[in-house]
C-alpha cells in the first residue's frame, strides 16, 4: 500500500463526504446536510482552526483525520484536539489509522502544540486497541450538554 496523507483540499469534497456519510453511519448519528456543509465550509476556511488531514491510496481517499487547535490552561502553549477520525472498512487493519494519527502527530510536534488528544466511545473496540498503543486510557469520562 503506498498511502499518501495530506491536508482536506477543494478537489476532495465527494470523496470527503462518502467517507463522512459512512462515519455517520458508524455512529448511528443522522446530521442535516447543512451541518455537513457547514463543516465542509470551515474546514475550506483559512482563518478556521477546523482543518482535515486526508489518507489517500491511489486518488481513493481511504480515511480522515479532523483536528482543531486551541488554547490551553494546563500548558504555555496549544493543544490540538482530533475530533474525527475515520477509516473506511475495507483499508481497516492495514495501518491507516495509525499512519493518521501519526502524521498528526508529527504536525502537532512541528506547529509547536504541546498535546495531541482525542476520545471514542467506550465500546469502540477496534479504535480502543490502536488508541491503546499510544497512550493509556486515563480515566476521564465525558459530559455533554446539548444547548
Amino acid at each position: 500500500m503506498t498511502l499518501t496523507i495530506r491536508d482536506i483540499a477543494p478537489a476532495d469534497r465527494a470523496g470527503w463526504e462518502a467517507l463522512w456519510s459512512a462515519y455517520l453511519a458508524f455512529y448511528k448519528v443522522d446530521l442535516s446536510p447543512d451541518i455537513t456543509n457547514h463543516t465542509w465550509t470551515r474546514m475550506m476556511d483559512p482563518a478556521s482552526p477546523l482543518k482535515g488531514r486526508l489518507a489517500v491510496e491511489d486518488d481513493q481517499p481511504l480515511g480522515f483525520a479532523l483536528h482543531h487547535h486551541h488554547c490551553s490552561t494546563w500548558v504555555m502553549g496549544e493543544d490540538c484536539y482530533l475530533e474525527d477520525l475515520f477509516v473506511a472498512p475495507e483499508a481497516r487493519g492495514k495501518g491507516v489509522g495509525r499512519a493518521l494519527i501519526d502524521d498528526l502527530r508529527d504536525l502537532a510536534k512541528a506547529r509547536g502544540w504541546h498535546r495531541l488528544y482525542w476520545h471514542t466511545d467506550e465500546g469502540n473496540a477496534r479504535a480502543r486497541a490502536l488508541y491503546d498503543s499510544y497512550a493509556p486510557y486515563d480515566g476521564h469520562v465525558r459530559y455533554r450538554l446539548k444547548l
